[in-house]
């Protein structure tokens, strides 16, 4: 007999040798104290209150009023499960009032909601992929894994171009088959390194061969717009894009994913993508909550400007330490690292001794040497919290400008600061 959990052991150990095991601190948010949680350390068995500097929930609209009381009367009025696919127990009001805001917000004839934005970037490409005859997908580099995984699942050939390259783009499509379907697929705003694409210059080469264009906003919805349509908003591009797929659990603060476009090309998928036909919808408190968070953001722009006033002073005082922060115009700050054993080091004496969470973010979901610290701020974070995030990652007086051998330095001579327990 074949050895399954020998197997499995040493496969978990590798992932250990190269500090690629995935280690899930265990996180209590505090109602109304966000972006505070109660970390319980299962070695220590003891709960402290820490501060989370690495969230998606850009907005902190998790726990805005609005929300937490929409989802907590259709809880109540509705229960708290959908009952099945929308298929088989019918789509609550709910959700197909979300769909038209959603649809609304993105000037579009419909919108499609999916449980998660994973799954609304697979079952929408895998889809479109395999439907179309003969299609050929155009997939920038660096495009999100379920953007990779949907245009494989579709069995069409893909030519991946430069990231963010519009002459890439330019060169892949002309020399590609002529007189066959084309789908360009890319990021607006990518979640690792904080870079923004350069939309314009990119829909226009996609629009110049005739090619179908899906655009990925999941972590520019919400945040990015005067509306919180996105940086497609943002930059007066919504007209120029056939499919807009964005998430509800970022700037939305809640959860599932979902796709903008025409009323037939909505349809389309709807009526043939598996990931979409043959999985439970959204509970009635989520599609509640996620509703009067889209109607909220399209009126206030309030979280917005005090996110990116809360992201430069940060940005401004990293600088200030020569810190290796990665160049971005979005709400994310990379701090390289270089290595993953000092990422995780890192991260955890600035949890274990600081009372600052920030997940290691390594292979592989960056490449190897380029493993980093992901700071994402939001309007919930007060200048105390930013001085004391300074002042733990400042605890060195290197002043070695390569990112492998500043961290090096840095985990050595850091400062320890011991957090008392909460309880």
């Amino acid at each position: 007999m074949y050895a399954y959990e020998q197997f499995f052991r040493e496969a978990n150990r590798a992932l250990k040798r190269e500090h690629r095991y995935r280690v899930f601190r265990e996180l209590e948010r505090l109602p109304g104290q966000f972006p505070r949680a109660l970390w319980r350390d299962a070695d220590s068995a003891i709960s402290r209150e820490v501060v989370v500097w690495c969230s998606n929930d850009y907005l902190g609209m998790s726990q805005h009023p609005k929300v937490v009381s929409a989802s907590r009367d259709a809880l109540e009025r509705y229960g708290a499960g959908a009952g099945g696919t929308r298929n088989i127990s019918g789509t609550h009001a709910l959700i197909a009032a979300l769909e038209s805001e959603l649809a609304q917000l993105h000037q579009r004839d419909a919108a499609l909601v999916f449980s998660s934005g994973y799954v609304a970037n697979e079952a929408s490409l895998s889809v479109l992929g395999a439907a179309l005859p003969g299609c050929v997908i155009f997939s920038d580099a660096n495009n999100h894994a379920s953007m990779i995984e949907g245009i494989r699942h579709s069995g069409a050939e893909r030519r991946i171009f430069a990231h963010n390259d519009p002459q890439a783009l330019a060169k892949a499509l002309a020399s590609g088959p002529r007189g066959r379907p084309k789908i360009v697929a890319f990021e607006s705003l990518y979640s690792m390194d904080g870079d923004i694409a350069p939309l314009r210059e990119l829909l226009a080469v996609a629009r110049e061969f005739g090619a179908l264009t899906f655009v990925d906003e999941t972590h520019a919805v919400g945040v990015h717009g005067p509306r919180g349509g996105g940086l497609l908003e943002a930059a007066g591009l919504l007209d120029q894009v056939d499919i807009v797929q964005g998430g509800l659990g970022k700037g939305f603060g809640v959860v599932g994913g979902f796709i903008t476009g025409s009323k037939d090309l909505v349809d389309f998928v709807r009526s043939h993508a598996a990931g979409f036909i043959f999985t439970t919808a959204l509970p009635p408190g989520v599609a509640a909550g996620a509703l009067a968070s889209v109607r909220h953001l399209k009126q206030s722009c309030t979280e917005r400007q005090q996110l990116f006033s809360r992201v430069e002073s940060v940005r401004a005082a990293l600088e200030a330490l020569r810190l290796p922060l990665l160049p971005t115009r979005s709400q994310i700050l990379p701090l390289l690292v270089g290595d993953s054993a000092l990422c995780t080091t890192l991260a955890d004496r600035l949890l274990q001794h600081h009372g600052i969470y920030l997940q290691p973010i390594n292979y592989p979901t960056v490449p190897r040497g380029k493993e980093r610290l992901r700071i994402t701020p939001t309007p919930r974070h007060t200048q105390p919290m930013q001085q004391d995030l300074i002042q733990a990652l400042a605890a060195t007086d290197c002043t070695v400008e390569s990112g492998r051998e500043f961290w090096r330095v840095a985990a050595e001579r850091a400062a320890i600061i011991p957090l008392p327990p909460t309880n």
